[in-house]
């Protein structure tokens, strides 16, 4: 049974909403604090940077520890409160969330020694290795599932993440990033979906999840085209594994291979946004680069081209194939044992035709969250005194960078404890194949693109 999707209750029970809500509500209150004199800064805490003595690190947590609880307690009522809200039980989230923050600043402050820095090893990319470890060598207990929220921890990294990315660099590069993700999308997709189907056997449903996790967006597209086409509960897991194998290698690929060829920032985040196949994984990537470069240009580029060039084509995947599902793969069946399996607001084979509301209620709204965030602090940096814009960067998005990069840390961490190598092996050679084929597509293309064709773009990006 299901219900539908995009009504009121959407606002409050869906994360996609939660994340905007979260993310805007955080950039308010730092807003509030700054023009009311003050900062958010001691809250948005974090350990020393470039430490080489265990003493320097003692003696920031002597003088800061109740700043570290009182974060804490902010980051569990209002992810705890929402989770509620959302129908998860605070007994089972909350013991979670709280393993998941001690670990959290152990690894912020192991990832800012000198030593870590002198090997680019940022805290998101430590926070992965470790819970890959970790989730691949322990037995994780039941009750740590609830608080492994990787989708909302990592959309409301996205939503602070656009306080940081001008609205100047949106407006010129946008397009620019929906050309070039559109050109990628297409042919990524038709690879690995006419590979999949026609040299592999695969099921047509399954092929067009197969495509969309690497043509899109990853683990948010297979789960939308999956509902939308109706596809088995399985294909859709296996596309979610397949597509979070290849974004782990990746991670490490691009940049180290961006760094190899002398690339600027700017494309390299471009070559990222558009050859890395999840938003998270993405950002660990581009923030590897702007850790090395000392700029984050990397990370706009790759934000521009993963969230404004790609994400924003999940709501139009999913209308575009559920059509394509209900009136050619569909047509005549009367298969209706997958009606359960399909997301909210997918057509099925019992209803009437699909609608346009379709690319609504799949459209990302963190997106939202983030064009407004930008919008916002775009419009105070222009309309500030020189006196009061001078302040803005240290007092207002500094701190909201802090806050951004725990979001982040907590991601990465979860995405470590949720991968399981052994479960991919069971899924059999053929889907992984027509994924590789896909890569070696996506992968050129991307690179063509981001340092040929739109090369000038992404160099002005700063």
């Amino acid at each position: 049974m299901t219900t539908k999707e995009g009504g009121i209750s959407d606002l409050w029970k869906k994360e996609d909403w939660w994340a905007v809500w979260l993310g805007l509500g955080i950039i308010g209150v730092a807003i509030g604090f700054f023009y009311g004199g003050s900062t958010v800064g001691p809250l948005a805490v974090s350990p020393p940077q470039d430490w080489t003595a265990l003493t320097r690190v003692w003696a920031h947590f002597a003088a800061s520890w109740t700043w570290y609880v009182a974060l804490f307690l902010v980051f569990a009522l209002v992810f705890t409160v929402s989770t509620a809200v959302m129908g998860h039980k605070v007994a089972h989230y909350l013991p979670g969330f709280a393993l998941i923050y001690v670990v959290s600043v152990l690894i912020l402050v192991v990832s800012q020694s000198r030593f870590f820095h002198t090997y680019s090893l940022e805290a998101p990319l430590v926070a992965l290795i470790l819970g890959l470890l970790v989730g691949n060598l322990a037995p994780m207990p039941g009750w740590l599932d609830a608080s492994l929220r990787t989708e909302y921890y990592i959309k409301t990294g996205i939503v602070l993440l656009g306080a940081t990315l001008p609205l100047t660099a949106i407006v010129t590069a946008g397009p620019v990033a929906f050309l070039q993700a559109t050109i990628v999308s297409l042919c990524t997709w038709l690879t690995m979906f006419f590979v999949g189907t026609r040299v592999f056997g695969l099921d047509k449903r399954f092929g067009a999840v197969l495509g969309a996790g690497g043509a899109v967006c990853g683990v948010s597209a297979s789960i939308a085209v999956g509902g939308a086409v109706k596809a088995d509960k399985e294909h859709v897991a296996i596309s979610i594994s397949i597509v979070s194998l290849w974004a782990l290698v990746m991670i490490f690929f691009l940049p180290l291979a961006s760094r190899a060829l002398g690339l600027a920032p700017g494309v390299a985040g471009a070559w990222i946004g558009t050859s890395e196949f999840a938003d998270a994984a993405g950002y660990a990537a581009a923030q590897t680069i702007a850790s090395h470069s000392g700029t984050e240009a990397a990370i706009q580029t790759f934000t521009l081209m993963k969230v404004i060039g790609r994400d924003i084509w999940i709501g139009i995947w999913a209308f575009v194939l559920a059509i394509v599902s209900s009136t050619l793969w569909e047509k005549g069946n009367g298969n209706t044992a997958n009606d359960g399996a399909a997301a909210d607001g997918a057509p099925s084979s019992g209803r009437p035709g699909v609608h346009a509301g379709v690319i609504w209620a799949r459209f990302p709204k963190f997106v939202l969250g983030f064009f407004v965030a930008s919008v916002i602090m775009s419009v105070l940096v222009a309309s500030a005194s020189p006196d009061v814009a001078g302040d803005i960067g240290s007092r207002l998005i500094s701190p909201i960078k802090t806050l951004r990069t725990w979001t982040f840390v907590f991601t990465f961490l979860c995405i470590g404890l949720t991968t399981r190598f052994r479960e991919l092996a069971r899924f059999g050679m053929p889907p992984f194949w027509a994924f590789c084929v896909g890569v070696a597509v996506n992968v050129p293309l991307g690179f063509l693109l981001s340092t040929v064709v739109f090369k000038d773009y992404w160099l002005a990006v700063q």
